[in-house]
């Protein structure tokens, strides 16, 4: 453009992803992680309630978290081990609504069980069904 330089950038953000300069997507990735978790939090004192049935928690998960933790996946080219990032911090926050945290062998739940009882199927699929959508 006439005189104007433009300098080139590793990375830069665009409609509220994160685009880098090696086709990566892992710091875009972390950022809609974090952003989850930051709406998980602001909506902790529903998701977190005892007297809250599961599957309202599960819904209202569906309505505020989930959206922001798959805004753009339509178009990623996710690996094994994004994915199980995104993975790893879903089910975090699915357990904290569940009101199981403990890690002990004899307290052992399975995710898919946790899953089944809130009402929130696997963020693979989702990841899925949105780039076939």
């Amino acid at each position: 453009m006439e005189s104007t330089v433009i300098s080139k950038v590793e990375r830069f953000r665009y409609l509220e992803s994160i685009i880098q300069g090696n086709g990566e997507i892992d710091e875009d990735i972390n950022q809609q992680v974090k952003i989850g978790w930051q709406k998980w939090k602001n909506a902790s004192g529903v998701l977190c309630d005892k007297k809250i049935t599961l599957r309202l928690k599960g819904r209202v998960y569906h309505m505020i978290v989930r959206p922001t933790l798959l805004y753009g996946a339509e178009c990623w080219p996710i690996k094994k081990s994004q994915l199980q990032r995104m993975r790893v911090a879903e089910m975090r926050m699915i357990r904290w609504m569940y009101g199981h945290t403990t890690h002990t062998r004899s307290d052992r739940i399975r995710n898919g069980v946790i899953g089944v009882k809130i009402g929130v199927t696997p963020i693979k699929d989702k990841i899925r069904d949105a780039r076939l959508r």
